[in-house]
C-alpha cells in the first residue's frame, strides 16, 4: 500500500462448526476466535451455539469484532457475544452467506452443516482448513492445521494471498 491508498479492510475469517460441539471443539474455537481477533481479524459465523457461540465469544473477549449471519428472521436469536448480528431468514441457505462474507475459512469439528459450508467455500473458490477436524471434513483434502496459532497464521496468509499478497492492514 503507497500513500494515499485507502487502507485495506481487515480480513474476514470465517469459523465454521457445529452447533453441538465436544469440549475440545469449544476450547479450540474460542482460542481461535481470540488468536483472530488479536490479529484484527472480523470472525464471521453463524451466529448461533456451539462452535459459533465460543469463536465469538473468544474474539469478543480479546476485543475484537464477531459478524453472525443467522438463520431465521429475528436478530436477537444471536448468540451475546456476536457484535453484528444479521437476520437473514434464509434457513440453512444462510450457510452460503457465511463462506461468501469471509475471506478463509477455518472449520472446528462439525456436522452436515460445516460440511455444506466447506463444500460452498470450495466451490466458490474460498481457502478452507480444519482445525479438529470431524469424520465428515477428514477426506475432503482441506489444510489440515495442526494446532489455533497454525490456524490463525493459515487463514491471515490465505487472506493475503487471496488479496493479490497485499498487506492486511494500514
Amino acid at each position: 500500500m503507497t500513500e494515499g491508498d485507502p487502507p485495506q479492510p481487515p480480513p474476514r475469517v470465517a469459523v465454521v462448526g457445529g452447533g453441538r460441539a465436544t469440549d475440545e471443539e469449544l476450547r479450540l474455537a474460542h482460542a481461535l476466535g481470540a488468536a483472530l481477533a488479536a490479529a484484527g481479524a472480523v470472525v464471521v459465523c453463524g451466529g448461533l451455539g456451539g462452535v459459533m457461540e465460543a469463536a465469538a465469544r473468544g474474539a469478543r473477549e480479546a476485543d475484537g469484532l464477531t459478524l453472525g449471519l443467522l438463520p431465521g428472521p429475528d436478530p436477537r436469536a444471536a448468540n451475546s457475544w456476536i457484535s453484528i448480528p444479521i437476520a437473514t431468514g434464509m434457513g440453512e441457505a444462510r450457510n452460503a452467506l457465511v463462506v461468501r462474507a469471509a475471506e478463509a475459512v477455518v472449520a472446528v469439528g462439525g456436522e452436515w452443516g460445516t460440511l455444506s459450508e466447506v463444500a460452498l467455500a470450495r466451490k466458490m473458490g474460498v481457502p478452507v482448513g480444519a482445525l479438529a477436524p470431524s469424520r465428515l471434513i477428514e477426506p475432503l483434502g482441506l489444510s489440515a492445521l495442526s494446532d489455533v496459532t497454525r490456524a490463525a497464521e493459515w487463514a491471515l496468509e490465505a487472506v493475503r494471498m487471496g488479496r493479490g499478497g497485499a498487506g492486511l492492514g494500514p
